[in-house]
């Protein structure tokens, strides 16, 4: 059975940082592209970064020059750094990956959340 672990949400004061991890297990062949979503009270879900198996990079254009996504293919874990934190980033952040088993489909994490006070 695979799943997305999360970790690394809590509160911060506007300015700070944090760090999320998000680590896949179980039976996986491959892992495609990784992510981060958010999804703030009464809104839609979001991309917030992606990347691909190869490094690419995309970034929501709110986050660009704040947020660093990374990966460490070896131990199937993607990170999202998060610096100069705002409060309107304040959200439940998901991790995605699309991750072949036998054939491939996404999966979701349980959610973190982020909490930035002004």
């Amino acid at each position: 059975q695979v799943r997305l672990v999360e970790s690394g949400g809590g509160l911060v004061q506007a300015g700070g940082s944090l760090r999320l991890s998000c680590a896949a297990t179980g039976s996986i062949f491959s892992i495609n592209t990784m992510g981060w979503y958010r999804q703030a009270p009464g809104k839609q879900r979001e991309l917030v970064a992606a990347i691909t198996s190869g490094g690419s990079t995309n970034y929501a254009d709110s986050v660009k020059g704040r947020f660093t996504i990374s990966r460490d293919n070896a131990e199937n874990t993607v990170y999202l750094q998060m610096n100069s934190l705002k409060p309107e980033d304040t959200a439940v952040y998901y991790c995605n990956a699309r991750i072949v088993v036998v054939i491939s489909r996404d999966y979701w994490g349980q959610g973190t959340q982020v909490t930035v006070s002004s």
